[in-house]
């Protein structure tokens, strides 16, 4: 299956549908983006369990200032509905491989549990500031 275009309506429920996603920021004028849009395919056609999704930052530009993409092609990865990856530029399909085989090896576990532990720093540092 090949990348599905993401927009606004649908991009909430491909990431709550799928535990492992990874989104191309792309537009049509960009150069990068047509070097890295065949390696991202062929990575779509090759990792059937994994949802691969393009947003056109120029026909989604909330999409885009959500993520705070500031430079294309940038891809961002989603496990479990977390961002875990976001990196500007072109990735060659070795790297790319690379990404998709540490995202899909990543104990979420873990994760969850260092956002945990740092919403509560964040917590503790925020009630500490409001008693000095």
């Amino acid at each position: 299956m090949g990348p599905i275009e993401l927009t606004k309506d649908n991009f909430e429920q491909i990431i709550d549908s799928h535990d492992l996603v990874l989104v191309d920021f792309w537009a049509t004028w960009c150069g990068p983006c047509r070097v890295f849009a065949p390696v991202f395919e062929k990575a779509a056609q090759k990792h059937e369990n994994v949802a691969f999704g393009k947003v056109n930052t120029e026909e989604q530009q909330e999409l885009a200032a959500m993520f705070g993409v500031q430079a294309i092609p940038t891809l961002v990865v989603f496990k479990e509905k977390i961002g875990i990856f976001s990196q500007p530029g072109a990735l060659p399909a070795t790297a790319l491989e690379n990404v998709i085989e540490q995202a899909k090896a990543l104990d979420m576990d873990e994760v969850r549990r260092e956002i945990t532990e740092e919403e509560a720093r964040k917590q503790s540092g925020a009630g500490a500031a409001g008693k000095a």
